[in-house]
């Protein structure tokens, strides 16, 4: 085990765990005493109808989710409903490499996937809060992956979703992607086969594998029209030593690399034998299929082929030269956009 002071309640909380037991994985581990943390918001009606259950991104923690997606007078109101923000397993908070201890942790930690992150919030959410209904469920990027996979697997529980840039089935494009920013870090010889003493035996492999996301998260236009700047950086070094590599180089290398790996295998059709259309043709969820328009990830042409699938889905791009990283919300005219779609697809009748 690792004590990594970036994965604490002082960063990311307040949030609690959930203990889930021995909780086996669909690929055949177990991992012994899996602790699940999460955060609430509001508070759950009589009726246990007002829930919304949001997952969290690549990288990501209920706090990022939190501040970005929920608040008062936005369409995900704490005011009006009872949201459950859950980190995904490896990612830091939950149960994780770094936080399990030997002999299953570290190189050890098995492998997870993203049915098994939602089989997890499932019994966090009907143990623990006695819920048979989500009136949503939404996230971005690896969150669109947890959401398609909540509306296949529990078609009757799930009302609406709302997958925001990503996929139901990963692309060999972002196989390759992912497969590249694995191999950024364990290059690096600090790497030590997954069994190093500090996140900071890793830096050179943290610092390529932020530099590709500094490549690919955003846009050509992002970099064209002065983005940087805009957000307060004087150079393209600035830029990735100082928000880029400032971002990835706290966190845990091993984490990282699990959720690249569940990211990578990311794929609803294994429920049907292969068959994606009858994967997605089980969904009963009113969707909203929402890509971002200069997203080099998850290109709306990909959630586009998807949205057709889906039995009365809609598909409401948004506009927005951030790339896959407009989802941080830096761009004034993306918040804006997304509470107008949230907002409708709330309102309408399920």
């Amino acid at each position: 085990m690792i004590d990594n002071p970036y994965y604490s309640q002082a960063v990311h909380g307040p949030y609690e765990s959930f203990d889930l037991g021995n909780f086996v994985l669909e690929d055949g581990g177990t991992i012994r005493g899996c602790q699940l943390a999460y955060a609430t918001f509001g508070t759950l009606n009589a009726a246990k109808d007002n829930a919304i259950l949001i997952t969290t991104w690549f990288s990501g923690t209920s706090k990022i989710m939190e501040q970005v997606y929920t608040g008062a007078g936005r369409a995900i109101d704490p005011a009006k409903y009872f949201i459950v923000i859950v980190n995904q397993i490896g990612n830091g908070l939950s149960s994780s490499p770094h936080n399990t201890p030997f002999p299953a942790g570290m190189a050890n930690f098995p492998k997870v996937r993203i049915g098994d992150d939602v089989r997890a919030q499932h019994q966090l959410l009907t143990e623990k809060f006695g819920l048979t209904e989500l009136a949503l469920v939404t996230g971005g990027s690896m969150g669109a992956q947890q959401t398609y996979e909540w509306a296949v697997r529990y078609p009757d529980m799930v009302k609406r979703a709302a997958p925001l840039a990503g996929t139901a089935k990963n692309t060999i494009h972002d196989q390759l992607f992912a497969d590249t920013l694995c191999e950024a870090i364990t290059s690096d010889p600090g790497y030590n086969n997954g069994w190093y003493s500090s996140h900071m035996d890793v830096r050179a492999g943290l610092r390529r594998h932020a530099k590709l996301w500094g490549l690919m998260g955003w846009s050509t236009e992002f970099y064209a029209q002065g983005r940087m700047a805009a957000i307060g950086f004087s150079s393209l070094d600035d830029f990735v030593t100082n928000f880029m590599n400032g971002f990835f180089g706290v966190m845990d290398p091993n984490a990282l690399l699990a959720m690249a790996w569940k990211w990578r295998n990311g794929d609803v059709s294994r429920h049907t034998g292969g068959d994606l259309a009858a994967a997605l043709g089980r969904i009963k969820a009113k969707t909203f299929v929402m890509p971002i328009s200069s997203d080099m990830f998850f290109p709306p042409v990909d959630c586009e082929r998807e949205a057709k699938l889906i039995p009365g889905a809609e598909f409401r791009p948004i506009q927005s030269i951030d790339g896959h990283l407009a989802l941080f919300g830096a761009d004034p005219g993306y918040i804006p956009q997304l509470d107008k779609n949230l907002a409708e697809l709330l309102a309408t009748p399920v």
